[in-house]
């Protein structure tokens, strides 16, 4: 299968996680909004950008290489200008947990999930700027860069990855803790939404690495 082709398949599921988030967010968590007196809307921000500053737009970033028919330097800033976008909004989503915290008294950092999650949010951080300064600044030699070149790369897919793991742990924390309190049956309709919209995640990942390897 070509890049474009796999690239298809990544759009699709990544859209379809995108849908199934809003659906589970919207329907059955109360909806979303950050300045809510609503500690649930307040939360539900967090899941929602986590998903597409650092799953969607970084992954939207890694194909921008494959996808986009332009020369090397358009491309080049595509993807920077996308991996910047999803930092700054990625953000929000973190203040949006913290805050929801404090409003319900909760203690931080406390889980796999929230570990994961601060060091992948930290981790990109740090990439854009080496990618910043040594790719679009070009701060490096020719040779230097090019030998940094597929480090670059691995590191931005295992960060990709990290991110879906983050998700698909946090949706697992979550449900768990809905099935605990007793407001989630395994076997219904929400249980089965959380777990396609994992599976929708995960496939959006192994979709964009394979459209990053051809």
């Amino acid at each position: 299968m070509g890049s474009l082709n796999v690239s298809v398949l990544a759009h699709l599921f990544g859209i379809l996680a995108f849908i199934l988030l809003l659906v589970w967010l919207l329907h059955y968590r109360e909806g979303i909004q950050y300045d809510s007196n609503n500690g649930l809307r307040v939360f539900n921000v967090h899941p929602l950008m986590m998903y597409l500053c650092f799953i969607f737009l970084g992954g939207e970033a890694i194909m921008a290489f494959q996808t986009i028919p332009a020369e090397r330097k358009v491309r080049k800033f595509v993807h920077m200008t996308l991996h910047l976008i999803a930092f700054i909004l990625g953000i929000v989503g973190l203040n949006a947990v913290f805050k929801f915290h404090d409003m319900a008294d909760i203690p931080n950092v406390y889980s796999l999930h929230s570990w994961i999650g601060i060091g992948t949010f930290c981790l990109y951080g740090l990439q854009w700027v080496f990618g910043f300064v040594m790719f679009m600044l070009q701060a490096a030699s020719a040779g230097t860069r090019a030998s940094m070149l597929p480090w670059h790369k691995g590191f931005g897919r295992a960060l990709l990855f990290m991110a879906v793991c983050a998700a698909l742990t946090g949706l697992m924390e979550k449900s768990t803790f809905l099935t605990n309190s007793g407001k989630l049956n395994p076997h219904d309709r929400q249980s089965k939404l959380i777990n396609f919209t994992g599976l929708a995640i995960l496939l959006f990942g192994v979709f964009v690495n394979m459209t990053a390897n051809s």
